[in-house]
């Protein structure tokens, strides 16, 4: 039987899910009736009386705003589909079903209006056409070949192909384990590093790909991410070996935006 403190600690982990989904259903726009909104109530029942602590509380009632939210956004939905004469498929369908052959071929009738068009040959086309044969040029011309230059073969330097984008200058297993390196480094004696500090250039398609190569570590077990909820703040912790991910742990998905606003905020806090 599960202690206290495990069953606290499995609560936690249980709100941060629920926030999880319910931020990937707000941002990206998915469907909110995925979200079984009763199930999750009762969770968040289940685990109330277990907490004391303030920051128990804070990601409890963080848990019931996003909650909320996924509510309003039901009930924008239901509202949406009842204006605009929205109609289920599969009531449709079972009306249809419910027809005769005779209903079904008069509906068919008042609704089929096709498009009729009558064409035939003119003397006015009939000039055209002979004038299109006289325009054409002599099938002797038209199938001349086709000259070429002949051209000497050449070297080229490694460095060139790369400039070039032909080759890479490494491979992705060697940039990655360069980047994980760099996060060594730069965490030095701290546990970890904020993310925007970390993947920050001062070029904004440089940062993309340093965003785009974090993600890599987090997916490969060479750094994980944490969240402050509190203060808003994403840090990227890196480990000293590559952790692989096992079935027995549940990974949860977390979405960080790394837009051109995002990144001129970033930039101007930096020099403020």
């Amino acid at each position: 039987m599960a202690t206290k403190r495990e069953k606290r600690k499995l609560g936690r982990e249980e709100l941060q899910r629920i926030i999880a989904m319910c931020m990937s259903v707000e941002e990206r726009g998915l469907d909110p009736f995925l979200v079984d909104v009763e199930d999750l109530i009762k969770v968040i029942r289940e685990y109330f009386p277990e907490w004391k602590l303030p920051e128990d509380l804070v990601l409890d009632a963080e848990t019931i705003h996003h909650l909320a939210s996924v509510i309003k956004m039901q009930s924008e939905w239901v509202k949406h589909r009842s204006t605009s004469l929205y109609t289920d498929p599969f009531l449709l369908e079972e009306k249809i079903r419910r027809l005769s052959r005779e209903q079904l071929a008069t509906i068919f009738l008042k609704s089929y209006h096709p498009i009729v068009e009558l064409e035939q040959i003119s003397p006015h086309s009939l000039m055209q056409a002979v004038q299109y044969w006289k325009d054409l040029i002599p099938l002797d011309e038209r199938w001349k070949r086709v000259e070429y230059t002949e051209t000497s073969m050449g070297v080229t330097s490694r460095e060139e192909m790369i400039e070039q984008k032909v080759i890479a200058e490494k491979r992705f297993s060697e940039e990655l384990e360069a980047f994980w390196r760099e996060l060594l480094q730069k965490t030095g004696e701290k546990e970890k590093i904020e993310y925007w500090d970390f993947i920050g250039s001062d070029d904004f398609k440089e940062t993309v790909r340093r965003a785009y190569l974090a993600s890599f570590l987090v997916t490969y077990g060479y750094a994980t991410l944490e969240i402050d909820r509190l203060e808003e703040i994403v840090f990227i912790k890196p480990h000293k070996k590559p952790i692989p991910l096992t079935g027995k742990k549940e990974v949860v998905s977390v979405p960080v935006s790394v837009s051109y606003d995002d990144w001129m905020k970033w930039k101007e806090a930096r020099t403020s």
